[in-house]
């Protein structure tokens, strides 16, 4: 690396330099939010983590559903159908982790403590990074569609029921995004909260009932698997590409992402604001 590089390399990380790109005039939290969470989105373009974010459901619908359509399709299940709901939670939870390491190597390399002693709106730099993370589960659920779609996955219920399936897959991806981001800000390590964070999502992914029914589990483990907020959110989801969702099924997925939420963001917000 020349040392013109690394001069820019270390300016593109560099909050000076970044608050000097904000409009002069008494910049608004807008101009802010707009210039940082463009330059985390301009980074994730031009270090291709766009392109991992659209492939990576690829890995997962092969993964899943490969190995067990036949097995499935014995049991007169259409697995294509039954499985799409949980690929799309598991690229959710793929957000989630990116999330969570770009706040911890915010905090890990003094960006963030450096940003709070700046002109720059206190909830700016958490909204900003959250805004990123949204378009990136956007693009990961572009591809997990389609990627669907080449394996039979559609959505029978109509348009209506279709936006409300992306829609809610967002939701949880951000609420999901929101927890991982305040995690990461008081961490301050990307490789341990990278581990820390596999591990339930493996655990609460393969105990749940979004890749094989309820029947396929042990009875002593039958209520913690068909109660946990994955299934729940598999139920919803799944009724929605199908016959389409009802508030008998809805209001339970919807009680675990609001109290989700409620745990999540303040949480997310003290941990942006503190100062260490």
């Amino acid at each position: 690396m020349t040392a013109a590089t690394g001069e820019r390399a270390e300016q593109r990380t560099d909050p000076a330099v970044l608050f000097a790109e904000l409009p002069a005039a008494n910049p608004s939290s807008f101009a802010q939010w707009r210039a940082l969470a463009g330059r985390v989105v301009w980074t994730m373009a031009t270090k291709g983590e766009l392109i991992v974010a659209f492939v990576t459901p690829l890995v997962f619908t092969l993964g899943f559903y490969l190995p067990l359509r036949y097995v499935m399709k014995f049991q007169g299940i259409d697995y294509a159908q039954f499985v799409m709901p949980v690929i799309v939670l598991q690229t959710m939870a793929f957000t989630m982790m990116s999330n969570a390491q770009l706040s911890a190597f915010e905090a890990l390399t003094g960006l963030s403590t450096r940003l709070q002693t700046m002109p720059i709106g206190t909830l700016v730099p958490l909204t900003a990074r959250i805004s990123a993370g949204l378009i990136r589960s956007v693009v990961s659920l572009t591809g997990a569609l389609l990627f669907g779609h080449m394996i039979g996955f559609r959505f029978e219920a109509g348009l209506g029921q279709a936006v409300l399936f992306c829609a809610f897959s967002l939701a949880v991806g951000t609420v999901l995004a929101i927890g991982a981001d305040g995690l990461g800000s008081v961490t301050k390590s990307p490789e341990s909260l990278s581990q820390a964070l596999t591990l339930p999502t493996i655990i609460f992914g393969m105990l749940s009932c979004g890749f094989v029914p309820e029947s396929s589990f042990p009875e002593w483990i039958r209520p913690f698997a068909r109660n946990q907020p994955i299934s729940q959110f598999s139920f919803a989801m799944r009724d929605m590409a199908a016959d389409g969702v009802t508030w008998q099924v809805l209001w339970v997925p919807l009680v675990w992402l609001g109290g989700l939420a409620i745990v999540f963001i303040p949480f997310a917000v003290w941990a942006s604001v503190r100062r260490s």
